[in-house]
């Protein structure tokens, strides 16, 4: 009987945590999202320039023609 109550005793604790744990989301903060936004401009930059090699090289190739 000691074990079981040990048992339901660690099993409660631990949804208690884990309730307790799952509604700690934080927010993003300023320094974040201006991360985010770097991040994406970043990105989109590098598309731009890859677009613009691959341009480069079908104008590259028809100039050989």
């Amino acid at each position: 009987m000691m074990n079981f109550k040990k048992s339901a005793a660690i099993v409660l604790a631990m949804g208690i945590l884990m309730a307790g744990l799952s509604g700690c989301k934080k927010e993003e903060g300023p320094a974040e999202r201006a991360g985010k936004s770097l991040d994406n401009a970043a990105q989109k930059a590098g598309e731009k320039v890859e677009q613009a090699g691959e341009n480069i090289q079908d104008a590259a190739k028809d100039a050989k023609r």
